[in-house]
């Protein structure tokens, strides 16, 4: 069976793991609202994609 003969060093550790940190999401603004979306995708708060309107937003009359 396999055993390390020695401790890896905090270096080949750190190269290891150089990959696992979080990235940030990728935002742009709507053009339509200035709402902050991901990019190629339906605006939520507007419904628009490319100047076209996809979903219809409804208002809540209370």
């Amino acid at each position: 069976m396999g055993v390390p003969k020695r401790k890896p060093s905090r270096a080949r550790r750190g190269n290891r793991r150089s990959h696992d940190g979080l990235t940030t999401q990728n935002l742009s603004l709507c053009p339509q609202c200035t709402e902050p979306k991901l990019p190629h995708r339906i605006c939520p708060q507007c419904g628009t994609y490319r100047g076209k309107v996809f979903t219809k937003k409804e208002e809540v009359t209370s």
